[in-house]
């Protein structure tokens, strides 16, 4: 299969690392030239625009920056006349599920099959061959790029026909962001009162709040490695989506909310870049175990 890759951010340079090294033939375009330089060493074929792009595959994979980002590429991709061989769409990105619906009507209306297919993880967890992938739309289409998707990632879960993915991994994120903001304060709170950061991620690990989350965190919390997986400012941007689609379905999130403010203010002190485990310094300096923040903070 003839697979595309719009968008070679971390994300996406990870997904089409992992398409490079398969069996499918891969085509990249990203807006700024520099990240195709590595994949045009290796031979990989360099779209001019995301319409050459869609021409040239067979599928096409959007991994983006927001709504926005993901609407005006639609808008392109969505002008290609449809050809005699179905072509899909395969948007990757996390956002709002009123977004998403726009770009699924226009998708339709250009005879484009449009698979929402967010995921859950980071370029670390696609390298390593272990990322999850949700997906909603045209159960036929998923089928029909099942291979590929099975090289981004294994683990594959089919939702339903419409924004259900959308929802899904909002709803995953705003477990990960509440366990975060929990092990931030459980760490300060044991600190405050003689414990040890290692030991305490220690017993954690062992413990019935020993989450993969928790035992994925354990050694750059102790090293104090804020080096970003999952920046505070994506965080922050996630959760103003999880609040936004919550509020919508007049569902309470509480927990949510704190943790969004929590988000919003590491990216305000400066810590924006950094990993959203930057939230325990933080909540260290407010609690007086810390007199600064770490060195990356501008």
């Amino acid at each position: 299969m003839r697979v595309g890759i719009v968008g070679l951010g971390a994300m996406g340079a990870a997904i089409a690392r992992r398409l490079e090294a398969s069996e499918h033939e891969l085509v990249v375009w990203n807006r700024s030239p520099a990240p195709c330089e590595e994949f045009a060493g290796r031979g990989v074929a360099v779209a001019e625009s995301p319409w050459s792009l869609l021409e040239a595959v067979d599928a096409c994979v959007t991994m983006l920056s927001d709504g926005a980002a993901v609407e005006e590429i639609g808008a392109e991709l969505c002008a290609v006349p449809a050809g005699e061989a179905p072509r899909t769409w395969i948007e990757m990105s996390t956002i709002d599920v009123a977004a998403s619906a726009r770009v699924a009507e226009r998708a339709s209306a250009a005879g484009l099959d449009y698979l929402r297919a967010p995921v859950s993880g980071n370029p670390v967890v696609v390298a390593a061959g272990n990322l999850t992938i949700v997906a909603s739309g045209p159960e036929a289409a998923l089928e029909r790029v099942r291979g590929a998707l099975g090289v981004i990632g294994p683990n594959l879960f089919y939702v339903g026909e419409g924004e259900q993915a959308r929802v899904m991994k909002l709803v995953l994120n705003l477990m990960i962001a509440a366990s975060n903001q929990m092990l931030a304060e459980a760490l300060v709170v044991g600190e405050a009162n003689g414990l040890g950061r290692e030991q305490m991620l220690e017993v954690m690990s062992a413990s019935a709040a020993g989450s993969p989350f928790v035992k994925y965190k354990a050694e750059p919390l102790v090293a104090d490695d804020y080096s970003p997986t999952f920046s505070a400012a994506l965080l922050a941007k996630d959760l103003g989506l999880v609040v936004e689609c919550a509020t919508a379905a007049g569902a309470p999130v509480p927990a949510t909310e704190v943790a969004r403010r929590i988000a919003d203010s590491c990216v305000e002190a400066g810590l924006g870049e950094l990993d959203m485990s930057v939230v325990l310094p933080l909540l260290r300096r407010e609690a007086g175990l810390a007199d600064s923040l770490p060195e990356a903070a501008t």
